[in-house]
């Protein structure tokens, strides 16, 4: 795809975005384990980069998807990649439904604020027991009268802390699994919501990650988005938006990890020369190089085909898996270069192996993208 003027200028205002308002707190949000979501995202919201690719009527900016990859890549260049995840929760996991099939009210009452930044949304599809298999969610929404009555819980819902709103994935009746899911706003200040304390976990430190409980939570029928019944198709076009978004993202947080590596190596001497002047090193990280582009590259054809209208979903779960694959070998490879240093808690590379190992099982694992691929491919088993 050849970029324009305008592609460009959302990609710098990004960059420079991150380079002074990200980048310098960094430490400071990974050490509270919580970035400030709001003031974050309202100045996103201020600059008009939470909606690129959103309806203009609601606040948008109407572009297409490209624009919109232009700023994720960008996004990729900051260094607390918590951030990075909650951002792209915003635009590409809570959102898109909302923005291709709510309704007028819905997009004006709800999008609309997460657009301009005055809201922060959130996605609740997980369960303890049913992560990517999402056809085994047992968080009900029970018709009654003009509500829905929501029973269940949510598992390691990012911005679950501070998100004003969730898009909730519920059973909505009684019938086969995969038609009787149903995708419903539902606002985080309705009675009968719990959130429980910020998981601990391995990586994204900075991510406010929790547990959600329903009880009797009630929303108005009017929350629903698109039709009942219709969600779980929904939501498999939404996780289209995810799984682009994460390649976009980390290629270019992978290209950092390896900047930094060559950085350090270029002074780190040992055995009286700069360790990257020895073959194996060089030549590892050309390889590894050579791999993001490889991901890049397929990244921006299924953003081409996108365009052109045509299904993306193979492209999009080989392009996923591919990311998280360099996901977690890139950052292990620049580790073992740092030696010692590598194994401190607070170098960006072995940060980046803790976070990015999420890659391979967020939004899909790599064995569910192999199932896609493998049944497109006509060589799934039929029985």
């Amino acid at each position: 795809m050849r970029l324009t003027e305008e592609h460009r200028a959302i990609r710098d205002t990004m960059t420079r975005f991150v380079e002074t308002e990200v980048n310098p707190h960094a430490e400071d949000w990974e050490e509270a384990g919580i970035w400030p979501a709001h003031e974050i995202l309202g100045k996103l919201g201020c600059l008009g980069l939470l909606g690129i690719n959103k309806p203009e009527a609601f606040g948008g900016q109407g572009l297409d998807y490209s624009y919109h990859a232009c700023f994720l890549e960008a996004l990729g260049n900051a260094r607390c990649n918590g951030v990075n995840m909650g951002v792209s929760v915003q635009t590409d996991m809570a959102t898109p439904a909302v923005a291709r099939f709510g309704s007028d009210a819905l997009r004006r009452n709800w999008l609309r604020p997460v657009i301009e930044g005055k809201m922060v949304a959130s996605i609740a599809v997980s369960e303890p027991q049913a992560g990517s298999d999402v056809s085994q969610i047992a968080t009900q929404a029970v018709s009654d009268g003009g509500d829905y009555v929501i029973t269940g819980t949510k598992m390691w819902i990012t911005n679950s802390t501070q998100a004003d709103w969730l898009c909730l994935l519920a059973n909505t009746s009684d019938g086969a699994k995969h038609s009787n899911k149903s995708l419903i706003l539902v606002p985080m200040d309705a009675k009968g919501i719990e959130v429980s304390k910020p998981l601990q976990k391995l990586g994204m430190r900075a991510s406010d990650t929790a547990q959600i409980f329903f009880d009797q939570v009630r929303v108005p029928k009017h929350h629903l988005i698109g039709q009942e019944g219709r969600g779980f198709q929904m939501q498999m076009q939404q996780f289209q938006e995810e799984r682009l978004s994460a390649c976009f993202v980390k290629c270019r947080t992978l290209e950092l990890c390896i900047e930094d590596t060559i950085a350090y190596t270029s002074e780190r001497r040992v055995f009286g020369k700069p360790i990257l002047d020895n073959q194996t090193v060089h030549f590892k990280l050309a390889e590894l190089q050579t791999e993001i582009e490889a991901l890049r590259a397929m990244a921006w054809r299924a953003v081409d085909l996108m365009l052109a209208g045509e299904d993306v979903t193979t492209l999009a779960s080989m392009a996923k898996f591919k990311a998280g694959r360099l996901a977690r070998t890139v950052p292990d490879a620049c580790l073992q270069y740092f030696g010692g240093q590598g194994f401190m808690w607070d170098n960006f590379v072995s940060r980046c192996y803790r976070d990015l190992r999420l890659t391979s099982i967020g939004g899909g694992a790599d064995e569910v993208m192999l199932q896609i691929i493998a049944k497109r491919m006509g060589a799934y088993p039929r029985n």
